[in-house]
């Protein structure tokens, strides 16, 4: 039964990745030894949440397999909540980027794509359903694995942001946003956003 203060549904960034700064998107790259040791430090005095759900991505779901598996709790693996595609750009450092097309990326998200890339329309879209879809149906407390990109997007439809100000959403390795579901006609409110 759903308590008066509702579910809390904690947002997890994935930890460091091997190969240092890159726009990963899809790139299905591994948590670094430090990365590890970031998520497990993050999740060490976390409430005990009853459901894991989390990104198909290993950097993601490997964690989360091996999170949900210590605790005794259910995995759910969502492909909505994969980070953005980035195409071309998938990789990539920003220095070997053009730097007048990043600037395009972060300045006009919704009107410039990456070649071959995601429109940002889509992915909010793909998260937005996603995180919707979590919050009507109900059930126990819930950490969410997932990236930043896809944090900063839910974040964003919580506190009904534009998608231009979503990039002014620090979002750290490891770091975890929460937000409270109250039962219907309540709305979810951001509770607390810290890094790891």
């Amino acid at each position: 039964m759903l308590s008066l203060r509702g579910r809390l549904i904690d947002l997890l960034r994935h930890g460091d990745v091997e190969g240092g700064s890159r726009l990963r998107g899809n790139c299905d790259d591994p948590l670094s030894a430090r990365g590890w040791s970031q998520l497990r430090a993050a999740t060490a005095g976390l409430d005990e949440p009853q459901l894991v759900v989390s990104s198909p991505l290993q950097r993601c779901a490997a964690f989360a397999r091996e999170l949900a598996a210590t605790r005794g709790l259910e995995l759910v693996l969502e492909p909505a909540l994969a980070e953005r595609h980035f195409g071309d750009w998938e990789g990539c450092s920003a220095s070997e980027l053009p730097a007048d097309e990043l600037w395009r990326l972060w300045d006009d998200p919704l009107g410039f794509t990456p070649p071959g890339g995601e429109p940002m329309r889509d992915f909010l879209a793909r998260t937005g359903a996603a995180w919707r879809s979590l919050c009507e149906r109900g059930g126990p407390d819930t950490l969410v694995v997932t990236h930043g990109g896809v944090i900063r997007a839910i974040l964003a439809e919580v506190l009904e942001m534009p998608p231009r100000a979503m990039i002014l959403l620090e979002v750290a390795h490891a770091g975890r946003s929460r937000i409270r579901v109250p039962p219907s006609p309540g709305r979810p409110s951001l509770v607390t956003h810290r890094g790891p």
